[in-house]
């Protein structure tokens, strides 16, 4: 089938498909090159068209549209030889019909392409892997899906994004190439609230916690301001300032230790004030029978520094 050329420039026919294997040429699979009649080639080679030869193929059925190149003319005719997975992208079966229009490509400088399955992200080096894979392919289409063979394993990827149009020559071009994350890829699951909340962490204060409870600061022995010491069935064990050691004085005074003798004070009491260093009350002295006689007088004794009294004392005494 043919339609009648509108100019010396176009080269447009109908032919009907099938694929690569029917000739036994399943190298081609590894690129976009197919194969057309020598009817072809004697119509190509009158025109004026642009080298290497591109083409654009539609399915006038469903409007699928791709892009291609060509390996050889030694098809039947009438009949045009494509790669599979160009069959599988326009949505082709055997013997379908399909049209055939020569193209004029811009070459590519950019390229997004995305992979099925993540196990591509195990490649070493997938640029490189592009790069010799890619030299079977004349062309990419936005849309389309291609297939690269590597380490004998088949990946699939999916052309999501062309420049500086949306089907690009790749021959002979420095192209910039971006990859998508892969279809079965899944973000690593965040834990939910409740279960951050469940988790108990370490607990690392437990250690320092047990050391200051076995510290047990006031571990000395209770004394009293006037030096007396205090019985031990009179210290309140709860109280934490009658454990406390307390440290000599600077009046001169030295609180006695524990073989002194017992206080004459109320016991369960620390005695704060001016009463604290004081004598006890001695029994009042009988007056002699002469009354004139004047009672002897005390001997003036030189006050001593008192804490916590309140009073004020005089250098003259």
């Amino acid at each position: 089938m043919a339609y009648e050329d509108r100019n010396n420039s176009i080269f447009e026919r109908i032919y009907r498909c099938y694929p690569v294997s029917f000739i036994e040429k399943e190298h081609l699979e590894k690129g976009d090159k197919i194969i057309m009649p020598p009817s072809a080639l004697d119509r190509l080679a009158s025109l004026d068209i642009e080298y290497p030869m591109l083409f654009e193929l539609r399915n006038t059925s469903t409007g699928r549209v791709s892009h291609c190149g060509v390996l050889e003319f030694v098809a039947d005719e009438g009949l045009i030889y494509l790669p599979c997975w160009m069959m599988e992208n326009m949505l082709l079966q055997e013997g379908d019909v399909v049209q055939v229009k020569n193209a004029s490509l811009a070459k590519g400088t950019y390229m997004k392409l995305q992979p099925h399955t993540k196990d591509f992200l195990d490649i070493s080096n997938p640029k490189a892997m592009l790069e010799r894979s890619l030299r079977g392919y004349s062309c990419l289409t936005t849309g389309d899906t291609i297939v690269v063979a590597y380490n004998n394993k088949k990946y699939y990827i999916d052309i999501i994004e062309t420049k500086p149009s949306s089907a690009v020559s790749i021959i002979e071009t420095d192209c910039k190439v971006d990859f998508a994350a892969p279809l079965d890829y899944k973000e690593p699951e965040k834990p939910a609230p409740s279960a951050l909340l469940n988790k108990r962490e370490p607990e690392v204060e437990d250690e320092p916690a047990k050391k200051m409870a076995k510290t047990s600061p006031f571990t000395g022995s209770a004394r009293r301001l006037d030096g007396k010491p205090l019985t031990q069935s009179a210290a309140p064990a709860s109280s934490p300032m009658l454990k406390q050691h307390q440290p000599e004085g600077q009046t001169g005074t030295k609180y006695s230790k524990s073989s002194s003798p017992a206080s004459h004070q109320p016991s369960g009491r620390l005695v704060f004030g001016s009463n604290a260093n004081k004598p006890e009350k001695e029994a009042p002295k009988v007056a002699p029978k002469n009354s004139n006689q004047e009672p002897p007088q005390k001997k003036m004794e030189e006050p001593k520094f008192q804490a916590f009294t309140g009073k004020k004392y005089s250098l003259k005494g």
